[in-house]
């Protein structure tokens, strides 16, 4: 059986422009790139209740954008949008990072993955352009839940192949 590991995702905060989250997923590294980056996969995860994801695009090459936008549970539409500046299947991402209601925290995301005896290990790191910027990440604000939602996909993909 394979351990649950919601809750577990670790923020730490490196330096004044830096926000970085660690999480194991017990999933192959491939599978969890493609959770990471597939439109179907990042619907699910990207918001979570009471929040509804309504719009996921992934271009998924260098030049490439994406954008998802989602409403929150008080009506309110927010946006995460950029532009891919490297893409190296199925170990890391990097991307320009804008969240539409800090339009001031420009940020280069950093999603890449290691695996090691089935083990999946993400850290996803946020550089932020100034410290301003920085502070508007100052807790988890709604990652957790992602992370966990994440898993969830991940086990379902798992369970169904192994049936």
């Amino acid at each position: 059986m394979i351990p649950d590991r919601h809750g577990s995702a670790v923020i730490t905060f490196p330096n004044e422009l830096e926000v970085v989250i660690t999480r194991e997923f017990y999933a192959p590294i491939a599978l969890v790139f493609d959770v990471l980056t597939k439109p179907e996969h990042v619907r699910q995860w990207g918001a979570t209740p009471p929040d509804r994801m309504t719009e996921c695009s992934i271009d998924l090459r260098v030049g490439g954008n994406y954008r998802s936008s989602f409403t929150t549970g008080e009506g309110d539409v927010f946006s995460f949008s950029g532009t891919y500046l490297e893409v190296e299947p199925p170990t890391r991402t990097v991307e320009t990072w804008l969240f539409s209601y800090w339009p001031d925290a420009e940020a280069v995301e950093t999603m890449a993955l290691q695996e090691s005896n089935g083990v999946t290990t993400l850290t996803w790191s946020f550089a932020f352009r100034d410290k301003a910027g920085r502070d508007h990440m100052s807790r988890f604000d709604g990652q957790q839940d992602s992370l966990d939602e994440m898993e969830n996909i991940l086990r379902s993909v798992l369970d169904s192949s192994r049936a």
